[in-house]
């Protein structure tokens, strides 16, 4: 590493890589630091691996507009760089009748959206879709699909490597400041200094930590961020779905839901469960909630199938019965600091919309 570099990412999740892409497509030099061992082991490992329609987020909000354009930027992506995806489609039901007006809510939004496909079917077309599935009725969603997002990963960073940047890992930055037009950096294992002229903080769960440690970037632009764990079971055998299956959206997540992984393996997940520091650990004791909440759209769930697979973390900027709240992109315009990117509450749909974030912080570089 030179002592004088151009762009400097910290976080190698996927939307850190998608941004160091961008850059690097737009003829700037990048380095991506991550202070893990490997690229992607948080957020961006530890999820449902769908491509998202866009259909739940506000109006507006840059989580709707990100999303509908990142999903089709993506599903071009994928085709062009043969990374491994299925235009799988997803249901979203509704158990019980007196659930019928939200999925008409939800619909609606999604119109607003800009996602005009989905589909009201009812009874007899849920039995031929998805004959497992008790429902009144559903939104089919065809834009919906699934991801290898490990793969997707590895390409984004043989971007990088080959626009001629470099993906570190190994390399946790410990402090950073603002400094004559541009921004000095240590690395924890090291006592020595470097400079970069452009700095994007896409650490994930630990932006807000990295954001307070920026010296001259004031407390006032770094949110309180809450971390949200949720809980996966894997349902070994061959999946009883076609297509993902959804219920209606809960407090802090879109429910507990029924995903196919690109070897036709269904998993269900995530709960929400509000901690206070990232760990990881798996609460097995939560299995009979979840067979509990499968059982409102699988009644002949087989409980002893369900085993434990893996966790993931979301960091969010809304607690417990608060109001979701939007993705935080702040750059000059906001704090004032020239080059300086910061992104705040990166969750879902942030692996469907990494392509459309990346090149929005790019061109936001260059403008």
């Amino acid at each position: 590493m030179t002592d004088e570099l151009d762009c400097v990412v910290v976080g190698a999740g996927v939307v850190g890589l998608a941004i160091g892409r961008s850059l690097a497509n737009a003829g700037r030099n990048v380095v991506v630091l991550e202070a893990e061992p490997e690229i992607g082991m948080h957020t961006s490992s530890r999820n449902s691996e769908v491509i998202h329609a866009g259909i739940y987020y506000d109006q507006d909000s840059l989580k709707a507009k990100l999303c509908v354009q990142g999903r089709e930027m993506l599903y071009d992506y994928c085709e062009a760089r043969r990374v491994p995806h299925k235009r799988i489609g997803k249901l979203i039901v509704a158990s019980h009748e007196s659930e019928l007006d939200r999925l008409d809510a939800i619909r609606e939004k999604a119109q607003k959206n800009g996602v005009t496909n989905l589909q009201r079917i009812g009874k007899a077309e849920i039995r031929e879709r998805e004959p497992a599935i008790a429902a009144e009725a559903a939104l089919f969603s065809p834009s919906t699909g699934i991801i290898d997002s490990h793969t997707l990963m590895l390409s984004l960073q043989a971007d990088i490597e080959a626009c001629g940047g470099a993906v570190l890992t190994h390399s946790k930055v410990a402090n950073a400041r603002v400094s004559n037009g541009g921004f000095e950096l240590s690395l924890d294992d090291s006592d020595e200094t470097f400079r970069c002229r452009m700095l994007v903080n896409s650490a994930g769960l630990y932006a807000g930590q990295f954001a307070n440690r920026i010296a001259g970037l004031g407390d006032k632009y770094v949110p309180t961020t809450h971390f949200a764990i949720g809980h996966y079971f894997a349902y070994p055998g061959k999946s009883p779905f076609n297509h993902l299956v959804y219920p209606l959206p809960t407090d802090g997540g879109l429910g507990v839901h029924a995903t196919n992984d690109m070897g036709n393996c269904a998993r269900f997940g995530p709960d929400v469960e509000w901690i206070a520091d990232v760990d990881y650990a798996f609460d097995d004791s939560r299995k009979s909630d979840f067979a509990k909440a499968i059982r409102r759209f699988l009644p002949d769930l087989d409980e002893n199938r369900l085993a434990p697979a893996y966790t993931g973390i979301r960091p969010k900027l809304a607690g417990p019965g608060e109001p979701a709240r939007d993705f935080i992109i702040q750059d000059e315009a906001v704090h004032g600091i020239p080059e300086l990117v910061n992104l705040f509450g990166i969750e879902s749909p942030g692996l469907t919309a990494c392509l459309a974030i990346g090149d929005l912080v790019a061109r936001g570089a260059s403008a």
